[in-house]
């Protein structure tokens, strides 16, 4: 990454995701009472004094921790930290200085690098509370009284920030890059799948479902173009969304979806197709987003030589609303068929970018047309005027007839048809839009 990057480091609960969410002006970050509940490294673009910067924010950090996702949450706050140029380190002055604090300010001097001490909660104007003064106990110089919530004493800190940044060109990201969100249900490996493209531990991995609760985005540039691959939570039916927690993971992987080109829809081998599967991909396709099935674990299935087309005809069927994706039979653990992944990625979006000319979609109209004669209704024979395209991603398509009420799903689905037949389209939906002329959008 170009930019520097800061990273908001602390002991769990101590208000690291609301000062994030703060600085960077919008709910990123997962903010929730509930003890270690930011579990990956979320990063995102900050401003301060016409600079840019990215911001880390991170799960917290407790060092004597045996629980395995805690001490992984440990990893990953190391992880931030080794990246980071400055690190902001939050305590909280309701709970004054922990041992934890000590630990944690302990491994920050470790690293060498400049730290700025952040102490949060003081949500009162006016002279700081006497309690601040315990703070410089941690030996990491003058601390910063702020309110996270409020917004209060964050632009002292920031300039602060602004003298320890170092100087940096910033990377744009131009079109070039496609974003694909990796979703589906918990524990379909699509972690695995990120730490395995990206050759790091970019996410939590482990056999918890439900391990990731933010998106993360990771940026791939190979021989097969330019990538930013967004992991999400795994989406899980409404009824087992019982934390607050679950809630706002569910809505930020379908947030992923929206901001994303691309989505590759995770199954496990090891369990076929779900109805949670069908709630997923259905999800992507009303957002008309190209997509691609990845077919998970199949390193873990046991195989002959009719195996892969005889589970390849059970998805077509299972994915009988989505006739157009295409399948993928991957393992994110050994790395097969991952090159595939990257061009069918490439090859969807380009589909779900295609312009085809007037000139050409009214050839295929008049074939269709000619080959199956429209519907009719007490004597009136539906009449298409003509076919144009005025958008992509996805392709839409804007028909002119006579009288929409006679342009049945089935003869629409015979066109739609023909259009793919003759132009491919492969990987994505496709939108149709029906005019009566002079009339209004049916």
């Amino acid at each position: 990454m170009a930019l520097p990057i800061v990273a908001v480091v602390g002991r769990p609960n101590v208000g690291k995701s609301t000062l994030f969410n703060k600085l960077i002006g919008q709910r990123l970050s997962i903010v929730e009472d509930t003890p270690g509940v930011t579990r990956d490294r979320i990063y995102s673009k900050c401003e301060w004094r016409n600079k840019q910067f990215m911001v880390v924010d991170t799960g917290g950090i407790e060092p004597e921790s045996n629980d395995i996702i805690l001490a992984q949450m440990r990893r990953q706050s190391q992880l931030a930290i080794d990246k980071a140029d400055v690190i902001i380190l939050v305590t909280d002055i309701r709970c004054g200085v922990t041992a934890d604090d000590y630990a944690v300010a302990d491994m920050l001097q470790k690293s060498g690098k400049p730290v700025i001490l952040c102490v949060n909660k003081v949500d009162s104007l006016g002279e700081p509370p006497l309690e601040l003064y315990e703070f410089y106990n941690l030996g990491l110089g003058e601390p910063f009284p702020v309110s996270s919530v409020h917004g209060h004493g964050t632009g002292d800190m920031l300039d602060e920030v602004y003298k320890l940044l170092p100087d940096s060109n910033e990377e744009q990201y131009d079109d070039e890059f496609i974003k694909v969100a990796v979703i589906g249900k918990p524990n379909a490996g699509k972690s695995s799948l990120i730490n395995k493209i990206a050759g790091e531990e970019r996410v939590i991995v482990s056999d918890i479902a439900g391990t990731t609760r933010d998106s993360t985005d990771t940026v791939i540039e190979n021989e097969y173009g330019k990538f930013v691959f967004i992991d999400t939570a795994g989406i899980r039916k409404k009824s087992k969304v019982t934390e607050k927690v679950e809630h706002y993971s569910v809505l930020r992987a379908y947030m992923a979806v929206d901001r994303s080109d691309v989505c590759v829809i995770m199954l496990d081998a090891t369990e076929g197709f779900t109805e949670q599967d069908s709630k997923v991909a259905g999800y992507a396709h009303e957002q008309g987003k190209a997509c691609v099935v990845a077919v998970n674990k199949w390193d873990l299935v046991e195989k002959d030589g009719k195996t892969m087309q005889e589970f390849r005809t059970k998805l077509e069927n299972d994915f009988s609303f989505m006739s157009y994706v295409p399948f993928v039979f991957i393992s994110a653990k050994t790395g097969q068929r991952i090159n595939k992944l990257y061009e069918l990625i490439k090859y969807t979006n380009d589909q779900n970018s295609m312009r085809i000319s007037t000139g050409m979609l009214n050839d295929v109209l008049a074939y269709a047309t000619t080959r199956v004669q429209p519907p009719s209704d007490k004597g009136r024979r539906l009449k298409i005027y003509y076919m144009t395209q005025p958008s992509t991603k996805p392709p839409t398509f804007v028909t002119f007839v006579n009288r929409a009420d006679l342009f049945h799903f089935s003869y629409r689905r015979y066109i739609e048809n023909q259009i793919r037949s003759t132009f491919g389209l492969e990987g994505t939906p496709v939108r149709f839009i029906v005019r009566e002329r002079g009339g209004n959008d049916k």
